[in-house]
């Protein structure tokens, strides 16, 4: 039974499915590195238990509360009398059985024949249309409402109504400017909502006169960018024609052309059905999903039973899509109890938290200190907050700063690394009474406290809420806000919301195009990246005949920095014509859907600019730039409305019609950020390596320099496929690791080798500070220090920490630095149409060993730290010290000698090219691989596995 709160207690409206009452919202709130703030504010009147008391009403002999099988065959019946021809508003009187007649007698309102809605959506920015077609068949006048429910950040676009012979079409004017009476009145308004809307919709209401025997359409057009949160797109229309509807239709497109990983539809939602099973997780009745690698063809279309079984009041609730596209390879009290609870549970351990409850007083869990996560701590902290009573009033301002002063000191206090993320979660049911009550002055005190060093995260619960209030407060201090109704689950909710901010993975992010190639860019520069969401950025090329757009993104987490350097293909005409697809066929807009979601995103920056600023001048500016781009773009904002003109004026007046739209397109983006001042190079400058010539590369070719010496000595390495040899070894003392791995191929034709081998994987184990690894192929790179990451090799990216440094030059090469004294270069060899004894495969060069102990080893470390000598044999007979000459070319006669280690090796001169060739080396060859000139035998260098960090000569470990 629907029930309204009344004083004396329930009063029976109407007899519809049971909805349950509505839970107490609740008070608490969190402070952080986390800091949970349960909150204040005065008890709820439904805190208290209810005593539920059920009333059967009979009404005339008519029981409303009939069977299922009474109500289907009701169903049917309406069925049959709706299904009527939407363009003629007469239809063959059937005969009426008893029952409907008693209800045709009861209904006053127009009928809806047709109730269509159909969306677009393409590249995650949509476009909606919303039709509905009412037939007035009785003997007079009567007047039609059309009622729609659209998101809270979606922007309407047009309107229009058809009553009859005449046309009504919607104008997009600026508004007039109100008076500061005026102004103080919407914001209290616009803080207290109670226009009856779900949780993030706003109500859009337009009403007029159909005459007799006649029937009107009412079209809404809204345009919406959906945002990414917890790893998917979600896509949501209200179905609440608030009657069955003889013709009920949802269409929605989706066009994404990187391709559509993952697609499902929801069971309906609607916040006052309580009857809906929470395991139900099937589509609702008679959705039909079609599916390509790029489309997505999503209808829903209900008969009147159907309908009927889902809610016979016609309110059915949201039809809900969610979906992903491939990524490339990159990167009430108890109520609010149970969520924090949840939130509990959901810490890390690397996390410390706290929490502030506030009303009157203020009362801190941990006195002066955050706390780290362990299972007695989350044990204490739960009791704590069950604990928590409501004591009447609720003093923001104190809270806030408490909680602020406490992780100011926090942060002061310990060694707390720059790029870890501190936030405050403020939850609150009601408005500042106690202490500073100013809005002004909350604002203020609060931006002074946090001072841009962390964020502070509002979640208002229930109606009695100041939502302007904590809207600004979470977008002065680079946080987002959320509203939690009454009637809603608090618990699931909130649970969400840290879901989506409860796993920062970047922070400081920038985003830098060249100066002169794009222009009027939206926000570029965002205080976090949370796991699952997504930054979106638009603006306008100044070079449209470019084929690609050079794209600098720079970024930290907890303990590493990230400088991705990229070229974005640009997408030509033809990629972008949605004419040819199915179901894309609408107007023009859709055609340039691109240049809309920039207009989309640069009035919603503009309103969020306006609505934090106090300079009354720069709110005026940026209201005179919001309202004219919302007025070249036919967008309803709080800058303009939308006028009825009627098409055909010279026709006699009859009825009214009129619309409400205040209040729509007030929502704010939640990821929210600002730009950042421009200075990036046109384009990224050819990387300049600074190397030795001490490397491995080819089949494998080794070249040792020895710079004192003025000497170079070379030799090939002759393995098997699958060998995994040790290139440098200094685990005990400078930690350091590096292994190869080597593929085969066949030998080239005429060649005197039977096989090719190069080396496909090349691993860098460090020990020091903390043990890392990075594995490095042709395609992609994987680094693991604690977190892993995984970065594609065909595009430029830096990821670094205190103590290691990865770069990535596109398709070209990786530089992996260690404590600024160790430093390797690992180069990319690829082929576009490679011959058969070819193979993508990795050179290895040294540039900076100074890190590296006299202790070294491996095929090549162990002559870091030596010198050799060369020395001729003349036919056996002593040898003799000698020098290069000019030329570098000794006398061919003699027997050529070098002396390493007290051996003396035998070598003959050669020639190599390292470096992809851009370099020659005039080098001496030691034949037999590397025999005596190597310790030991080539075999004593093999690894057991790519990890394998072998201590000393000939001993292997294992990790």
């Amino acid at each position: 039974m629907r029930r309204r709160r009344g004083s004396g207690g329930e009063r029976l409206l109407s007899a519809s499915p049971a909805d349950s009452p509505s839970q107490p919202a609740a008070r608490s709130s969190p402070n952080t590195k986390r800091a949970f703030l349960p909150p204040g504010g005065r008890g709820h009147p439904l805190a208290a238990p209810l005593t539920m008391i059920f009333l059967l009403w009979f009404c005339w002999g008519f029981s409303l509360t009939s069977g299922q099988q009474d109500s289907e065959l009701l169903a049917r019946y309406l069925e049959e009398t709706l299904m009527v021809d939407s363009n003629f508003p007469y239809h063959v009187a059937r005969r009426v059985p008893r029952q409907g007649r008693f209800l045709q007698r009861l209904e006053t309102r127009p009928r809806m024949a047709e109730f269509t809605v159909k969306s677009t959506i393409i590249s995650r920015y949509a476009f909606t249309t919303v039709s509905c077609n009412m037939v007035n068949s009785g003997s007079e006048a009567k007047e039609g409402t059309f009622e729609m429910q659209i998101p809270a950040a979606a922007f309407i676009s047009n309107f229009t109504m058809i009553i009859g012979d005449r046309i009504y079409h919607g104008e997009v004017t600026a508004k007039v400017k109100k008076t500061s009476n005026e102004d103080k009145e919407r914001d209290n308004k616009h803080s207290s909502p109670t226009d009856g809307g779900e949780n993030g919709m706003e109500t859009f209401k337009a009403s007029g006169t159909i005459p007799r025997k006649t029937h009107a359409i009412f079209t809404l057009h809204y345009e919406e960018l959906l945002q990414r949160l917890l790893g998917k797109y979600e896509y949501s229309v209200s179905i609440r024609p608030q009657q069955l509807v003889g013709r009920l239709r949802v269409e929605v497109n989706i066009l994404e052309n990187s391709g559509i990983s993952s697609l499902e539809v929801l069971p309906l939602h609607n916040s006052k059905q309580r009857g809906i099973k929470k395991d139900d997780i099937s589509p609702p009745p008679s959705t039909v999903i079609g599916q390509t690698k790029t489309l997505a063809k999503v209808t829903f279309s209900p008969s009147v039973v159907q309908q009927t079984q889902i809610a016979r009041n016609g309110i059915l609730g949201d039809f809900i899509i969610r979906y992903d596209v491939n990524r490339e390879l990159n990167v009430g009290d108890v109520q609010t109890k149970d969520a924090l609870f949840t939130i509990l549970k959901d810490l890390r351990p690397e996390d410390h938290f706290n929490v502030i409850g506030f009303a009157n007083r203020i009362k801190v869990w941990q006195q002066d200190r955050l706390v780290p996560v362990t299972p007695n701590n989350i044990r204490d902290a739960k009791k704590y907050i069950h604990n928590i009573s409501p004591t009447g009033g609720t003093n923001i301002n104190e809270a806030v700063q408490t909680s602020a002063k406490l992780l100011n000191n926090y942060i002061a206090q310990n060694d707390i690394d720059a790029r870890s993320v501190s936030l405050i979660i403020f939850l609150t049911d009601g408005r500042p009474t106690v202490g500073e009550m100013q809005s002004s002055k909350i604002l203020s005190n609060t931006k002074e406290a946090i001072r841009e060093k962390f964020c502070l995260f509002t979640i208002g619960i229930g109606n009695d809420v100041d939502y302007k209030l904590l809207e600004r407060m979470s977008l002065e201090n680079c946080g987002m806000t959320r509203r939690v109704q009454e009637d809603e689950d608090a618990a699931a909710q909130l649970k969400g919301f840290y879901d989506e901010i409860g796993t920062p993975l970047l922070s400081d992010i920038r985003v830098d195009y060249p100066k002169d190639s794009v222009e009027q860019v939206t926000q570029n520069l965002f205080p976090n990246y949370f796991n699952g969401s997504e930054i979106v950025i638009a603006g306008k090329l100044i070079e449209r005949n470019s084929g690609k757009l050079h794209v600098e993104v720079t970024a930290s987490n907890a303990d590493k920095y990230i400088l991705l350097k990229t070229d974005v293909a640009i997408d030509v005409p033809s990629k972008n014509d949605i004419r040819g697809s199915p179901g894309m066929e609408d107007g023009k807009e859709t055609q340039n859907y691109a240049e809309r979601a920039w207009s989309y995103l640069t009035i919603k920056e503009l309103l969020n600019s306006w609505l934090k600023s106090d300079d009354s001048e720069e709110r005026e500016h940026l209201m005179d730039k919001a309202k004219s781009l919302a007025l070249t773009y036919n967008f309803i904002t709080p800058f303009t409305s939308l006028k009825m003109k009627e098409l055909h004026a010279d026709l006699p007046k009859e009825g009214h019609a009129s619309l409400s739209t205040e209040g729509t397109g007030e929502r704010v983006q939640s990821l929210q950020g600002h730009k950042a001042p421009p200075g990036v190079p046109k384009q990224p400058d050819k990387q300049r390596i600074k190397i030795s010539r001490t490397s491995a590369d080819g089949d494998p070719h080794f070249v040792i320099d020895f710079p004192s010496s003025k000497l170079a000595v070379c030799f090939n390495i002759d393995g098997q496929p699958g060998d995994i040899l040790r290139l440098v070894s200094d685990h005990n003392e400078s930690g350091v690791t590096v292994n190869g791995q080597l593929i085969g191929a066949p030998a080239p034709p005429n060649g005197h080798k039977k096989q090719r081998t190069y080396f496909s994987t090349i691993t860098i184990l460090s020990n020091k500070p903390e043990r890392s690894y990075v594995e490095i192929t042709p395609t992609k790179v994987i680094l693991d220090d604690g977190e892993r990451f995984i970065l594609p090799c065909d595009r430029s990216v830096t990821v670094g920490s205190s103590g290691l440094e990865v770069s990535i030059f596109a398709n070209s090469s990786v530089t992996v630095a260690i404590q600024g004294t160790i430093s390797f270069v690992i180069l990319i060899h690829q082929y576009k149409n490679p011959a058969p004894y070819q193979r993508n495969h990795l050179g290895f060069y040294i540039s900076n060993s100074k890190g590296l102990s006299p202790q070294s080893h491996g095929l090549l470390g162990q002559f870091l730290h030596h010198e050799v000598k060369l020395t001729q044999d003349p036919l056996g007979g002593s040898p003799q010290l000698v020098s290069q000459n000019s030329t570098g070319e000794p006398n061919p006669r003699p027997v050529n000698m070098l002396k390493v280690k007290g051996r003396l090796v035998p070598v003959v001169w050669k020639q190599r090219k390292i470096y992809n060739g851009e370099q020659e080396v005039d080098c001496w060859f030691a034949k037999n691989n590397a025999d005596k000139l190597i310790d030991g035998d080539y075999k004593d260098y093999l690894a057991a596995h790519p990890f394998d960090t072998g201590t000393s000569f000939g001993v292997a470990n294992r990790l």
